[in-house]
């Protein structure tokens, strides 16, 4: 309970105090904050593990007059994950930004919205109640629309203001689905909304909200916000939100589609946002393969991968017959989820270290780089590797759980999906790594130490160690199958 209550609120008091106060004073504060949220979501992986789900009512009042916390396997390993990612994200900013609570702009401003955006981002993953999802992922937005335009120049501003349209425009559409279920049903606690009665509005309701977080989540054709944003916000930001903003409204996604209605997860709805996720695989990877600079592609890159999480809506929610293989494919899932996030923000870090040497991410800059920087280059290989999904990577293990469900189902065109997809970033990660390999002489001068490369490197590790860990990881996710997936015997 202590561990759950710290998560929303230790974050929010370290943004407060580095708002507050100053000099040595604020960075103490920051820290401290930073490392106490990383021992809280450390201190949830074993209570969460089988066959236990933590849950917290706020002020003892249960559902439908309270508010309830959960965390189950995934709510857990989303904040694991995100708490690693914050903290190599802060201390790349430490170096690159510069202290909290010392001059500029982009110190002062940098470290409350980080704090705030892992506020909300922890909010999201435990929440089970509509309307304290939408105060979520607002914070959330206003947080990551701050980040995108905090360096102060033009192209970040044109970013910031496109994201903040799209992110309203979500916002209204998802409120709108909100107040329908509220109007229909009196209640907007998911567990309640499962035993509800269906209604005529259900469809239109849920219809608002998927539509109004598919914007938030950057699926094609709601994506053109997501490159610019990414590209122009500095390197510990783009870590931030390109791993972990969009999983936020993904994960409300899934449990309302999974946990809060299955009733409406029709063959059609499931079969239409997968197909979204196939144009978004496709058109992601084409355009990542046309950028010229490296910052672009990842951008890019982060598109396409999206998409893959929408391909496998059909086969977690797939119904009737033997469903044992929705187990694997919800697996494969998460899996996914964690190695994308860990992989990509490795990979915006190291970009970044790689811009403050050459003063630019333009592919013939980085030239003779891995003579330069080994270590960082090494990390950039490692997240390749899994963003391709390659052995012995995580995110080998998450297609290879996907794409045994697709072909166990008899939905194998969502395998060659798969397949066809790291083919793609294959070929759009090929041309950055040719470039750092290419023989050329290195800049001259070379700032980034190596306790400093190191970071990115640690995050990639870990995205290719989710591979070898997968069986440990696997055994705390039964705890928190939403929905249909929640059978006895499933979840081995």
């Amino acid at each position: 309970m202590t561990a759950l209550l710290a998560l929303l609120v230790v974050p929010l008091f370290g943004a407060l105090a580095a708002i507050a106060l100053s000099g040595r004073a604020a960075g103490v504060a920051v820290w401290a904050a930073t490392l106490v949220t990383v021992a809280a979501a450390l201190a949830l992986v074993f209570p969460v593990g089988p066959p236990g789900i933590v849950t917290l009512e706020l002020g003892g009042w249960a559902p439908p007059l309270g508010i309830a916390l959960a965390a189950d396997g995934l709510s857990v390993a989303l904040i694991v994950m995100s708490a690693l990612v914050m903290l190599g994200a802060g201390l790349a900013a430490h170096h690159s930004i510069g202290p909290a609570g010392e001059g500029g702009r982009m110190a002062f401003g940098f470290w409350p919205l980080m704090l705030l955006l892992w506020a909300a981002l922890n909010a999201v993953f435990l929440s089970r109640d509509l309307f304290n999802l939408y105060v979520g992922i607002e914070l959330l937005s206003l947080a990551a629309v701050g980040l995108v335009a905090i360096d102060g120049k033009a192209r970040a501003y044109a970013a910031a203001i496109r994201y903040l349209v799209y992110a309203l425009a979500g916002s209204l559409l998802y409120l709108g689905g909100v107040v329908l279920t509220y109007a229909a049903h009196g209640t907007l606690d998911m567990g309640l909304l499962a035993a509800r009665s269906p209604a005529v509005s259900d469809g239109l309701a849920l219809a608002l909200m998927t539509a109004g977080l598919m914007a938030k989540t950057a699926l094609f054709p709601f994506h053109v916000w997501l490159p610019p944003a990414h590209g122009s916000a500095p390197a510990p930001a783009s870590a931030m939100l390109s791993a972990l903003v969009p999983k936020a409204s993904f994960v409300i996604l899934l449990r309302l589609w999974l946990e809060a209605m299955p009733d409406r997860a029709s063959d059609g709805a499931l079969l239409l946002l997968a197909l979204l996720g196939v144009s978004a695989v496709v058109w992601g990877s084409l355009r990542a393969i046309a950028q010229t600079r490296l910052k672009l592609v990842v951008a890019y890159s982060t598109v396409a991968q999206i998409g893959y999480l929408f391909v496998v809506f059909p086969l977690v929610g797939a119904t009737g017959g033997d469903l044992t293989f929705r187990s694997d494919a919800w697996n494969g899932l998460v899996l996914l989820i964690l190695s994308h996030g860990l992989a990509k923000s490795a990979m915006f870090l190291t970009v970044g270290q790689w811009m403050n040497v050459t003063g630019s991410d333009a592919f013939d800059r980085l030239r003779g780089l891995a003579v330069a920087m080994p270590i960082s280059v090494f990390g950039f290989a490692l997240a390749a590797v899994t963003l391709a999904g390659l052995p012995p990577s995580g995110g080998f293990t998450a297609k290879y759980l996907i794409m045994t469900a697709a072909f166990v189902s008899g939905q194998w065109v969502w395998a060659l999906v798969m397949a066809g997809g790291g083919l793609l970033a294959a070929i759009y990660l090929y041309r950055p790594m040719a470039a750092l390999f290419a023989r050329s002489a290195p800049p001259e001068t070379i700032t980034v130490s190596t306790s400093r490369q190191l970071v990115p490197l640690a995050l990639a590790t870990a995205s290719i160690a989710l591979g070898f860990l997968a069986a440990g990881l696997l055994e705390m996710l039964p705890s928190g199958l939403p929905g249909p997936l929640a059978i006895s015997g499933e979840g081995s």
